[in-house]
């Protein structure tokens, strides 16, 4: 099945750097269509792995995949397109996923576009920046909290999740959650120079 995922994945992402490449720093607009099929792709991905594991373990065997199947999933996406691929949150379980400055500005802008009435699944946020002394292009997709996420990102938890992620996460801020509000993002970063 892996396998399967990897071709589909090679295919669908393989010409990716090329065509960043060709387009260049100049058109933006053509990155975010390739940084969204990746998000979408990443985000296939997860799904598939995230349901496989609430019906074999329910939602305590599902953390398992958000700790150690999604950070693979993202460098498997970050080694195939030459970016980094990622996932944050202004409320994160993991602190490797915390927010850098540019992407809490973006997640605390999302948040006021929500609570200005836009969809949380409509928001994404992309321009070219400096980081680290270089431009970079960098991407980011809203992730709305659906009724299966509260499973493990609720307010109300079931005892044996709260216990799970009480040892897998001592500092956990993923909790607390209702339908439609901001989980966190995909990001993306493309270097340009």
């Amino acid at each position: 099945m892996r396998r399967a995922l990897g071709v589909v994945l090679a295919a669908l992402l393989g010409a990716a750097p090329v065509a960043m490449a060709a387009a260049g720093a100049g058109d933006p607009e053509r990155r975010a269509a390739e940084s969204r099929k990746v998000v979408r792709a990443f985000m296939q991905a997860l799904k598939k792995e995230l349901k496989g594991a609430m019906e074999k373990g329910g939602p305590v065997r599902a953390i398992a995949v958000c700790r150690e199947r999604a950070p693979a999933i993202a460098q498997r996406f970050s080694k195939e397109t030459g970016w980094e691929v990622g996932r944050t949150s202004l409320r994160y379980r993991n602190p490797a996923n915390a927010p850098d400055a540019w992407e809490r500005r973006v997640l605390e802008s999302f948040e006021a576009r929500r609570r200005a009435g836009e969809p949380a699944a409509r928001l994404e946020h992309y321009e070219v920046t400096p980081r680290d002394g270089r431009r970079v292009f960098r991407y980011m997709k809203a992730i709305p909290t659906g009724p299966v996420c509260l499973a493990c990102h609720g307010e109300r938890l079931a005892p044996e999740v709260a216990r799970a992620l009480d040892r897998h996460y001592p500092g956990d801020r993923a909790r607390g959650f209702r339908v439609g509000d901001i989980r966190g993002a995909f990001t993306i970063v493309q270097p340009l120079d």
